[in-house]
């Protein structure tokens, strides 16, 4: 038998304690081997230890973390490994993919300037136009254009930065690349090509992949491997087929149990959706739309430098909304689905005023939100509130939650602090964090990302609105989470009679959650219809390829 490309053995991580605290394992006692070639996913819920691990395979973990066991690459212990070798290591051998691009790109460095910097650094003989046409060639694969060479990261969706940190990670040819969630926030034809394009690589190249997910049915998909991850234990670990077959172990069940209500469907294939559409229709037929949005768009210019004006180009204008139109009914849950850079997050912006459109209208309740002052904006804003992708990146750290769910009550002036406090416990107790007393005291940071969307959740919904704008709010979350905080929306949209415009990537959710779907293309909405009919029977070829490209756990 060929020698073990990658190999963990009896892996135990603590990371540093604070003052008075016990240190507790992350990961404990865990233990797999690689194979050249071998896909393998590790999934499990979110603080269960999976990427710890993946940062201790490339020695990324705090200096003070107390780390027991080996890691062993090619029969090569990498613990031992000194600073130098370590940079080699780093990219050529093991190639890690973040789940969070920004953290991994340097907002004053273009696109460009980052992949050269990373080609240079590993093979200084290479020219830089050398280094640009191989860059260039692998952006290509990840389906970034070379018109986007000269941008920064700030100029990019969430999606296409992601594609650059995959890119970044291919372009060294390494022999494992351990890829963190690195289609979270990727559409499902892009993170298919992706996917693809690493499972070509496995095969040709014989390079290993350590796909690190909570999504199972992209797992069940393109992975030969699983490993399922609980409180730091490796709990089950075995062929995808014979795992997703026959789960052992009680936690693998319930993860499976999540991940199949979403995907629900009856033993004759047929699809089963959360709001039964027909019983939308009348809604819909007979009210004036809460929201209206006509002929909107918003266009971007990109000046040329100053070396491109010497050659007299052109200006570049990027359509990211063009010329949509959109009705949203009271009591519907539409869906915006679309590949990442066609422009949703643009769209829910623009309606929110948070950037002003080029042109259009966008009527809510029957008032021209284009036409307003900034102060009318602001206290518009009271009725139509947003729910982000990201929990973490809009909770100040520094704010108690209990604060910053308050914090639009005094914005709006809608209660002093006696009442404010009252109404954040009542509403911590609405998205079922209980005790609400000790949540109110705590801080982001003492939450997992499941309890931290559900404060963003309760913030959104203190000012009782009556339009939410949910920006892919549970992507980032593991199929258990996922499932209650999905079920908690619904259940919250009965109670305080929501409207919701949900931005998705996910297919799957948006026939789970939604009465109609959009589906966006290219800055323009290319199909619009009832849920149920656009699964059953799409009309746009983009619709089609949507729809054939995402992953299926009753498929798989």
């Amino acid at each position: 038998m060929s020698e073990a490309l990658f190999c963990i053995e009896n892996l135990r991580v603590a990371y540093p304690a604070r003052s008075g605290e016990e240190a507790s394992w992350a990961v404990d006692d865990v233990s797999f081997t690689l194979q050249p070639g071998e896909r393998m996913g590790l999934v499990g819920e979110s603080g269960c230890g999976k990427s710890t691990i993946g940062r201790a395979v490339m020695r990324l973990l705090p200096a003070s973390s107390c780390i027991e066991g080996g890691v062993t690459f090619q029969g090569q212990s990498v613990f031992d490994l000194m600073p130098n070798q370590l940079r080699k290591f780093r990219g050529e051998a093991i190639a890690l993919i973040f789940q969070d691009p920004m953290t991994r790109l340097d907002p004053l460095m273009t696109i460009g300037k980052h992949c050269i910097e990373t080609l240079q650094a590993h093979s200084p003989e290479l020219s830089t136009p050398e280094a640009k046409k191989k860059a260039l060639a692998t952006l290509a694969k990840v389906n970034i254009p070379a018109s986007r060479w000269n941008q920064y990261p700030h100029e990019f969706s969430g999606g296409m930065r992601q594609r650059v940190a995959i890119a970044l990670a291919l372009l060294l040819n390494p022999k494992l690349i351990v890829a963190d969630e690195p289609t979270t926030s990727l559409d499902v034809t892009v993170s298919a090509q992706i996917l693809q394009e690493l499972t070509r690589l496995c095969g040709e190249e014989n390079m290993g992949l350590l796909l690190i997910s909570h999504d199972l049915a992209m797992v069940a998909e393109y992975c030969d491997r699983i490993g399922v991850m609980y409180n730091g234990k490796m709990v089950e670990m075995g062929s995808t087929e014979t795992v997703f077959r026959q789960p052992q172990h009680e936690y693998t069940r319930s993860l499976l149990k999540a991940a199949l209500h979403i995907q629900a469907v009856k033993d004759n294939g047929e699809l089963i959706i959360a709001n039964d559409s027909e019983k939308q229709l009348p809604i819909i037929n007979d009210k004036s739309p809460i929201l209206s949005v006509t002929e909107l768009k918003q266009h971007y210019t990109i000046e040329p430098n100053f070396i491109e004006r010497l050659f007299k180009t052109q200006a570049q204008t990027i359509k990211a909304v063009d010329g949509i139109n959109l009705d949203l009914y009271p009591g519907e849950i539409l869906g915006l689905v679309g590949e990442s850079g066609c422009g949703k997050s643009t769209l829910s912006r623009t309606i929110l005023q948070l950037i002003r459109p080029t042109s259009g209208k966008v009527e809510f309740l029957g008032q021209d939100l284009t036409k307003l002052s900034r102060q009318e904006i602001r206290s518009s804003r009271r009725q139509i509130q947003m729910i982000f992708q990201d929990p973490h990146a809009c909770l100040n750290p520094a704010m108690t939650v209990g604060q910053s769910i308050a914090d639009p009550l005094f914005i709006h002036n809608l209660a002093d602090s006696v009442k404010a406090k009252e109404q954040v416990l009542w509403m911590l107790e609405k998205v079922g964090l209980t005790p609400p007393e000790v949540y109110y005291e705590r801080y982001p940071s003492d939450l997992s990302g499941g309890q931290q969307q559900r404060v963003a959740i309760a913030r959104a919904l203190i000012t009782h609105p009556k339009l939410l704008i949910c920006d892919e709010p549970v992507s980032m979350l593991d199929a258990s989470v996922q499932s209650q905080v999905l079920d908690l929306m619904l259940q919250l949209k009965e109670e305080f009679e929501l409207t919701y415009l949900f931005i998705t990537h996910d297919l799957w959710l948006a026939r789970f959650l939604c009465d109609r779907i959009a589906v966006m293309n290219g800055g323009k909405i290319v199909e619009l219809g009832l849920t149920k009919k656009i699964f059953a029977n799409p009309q746009h070829p983009y619709t089609k390829t949507l729809l054939a490209a995402a992953p299926l756990l009753a498929r798989a």
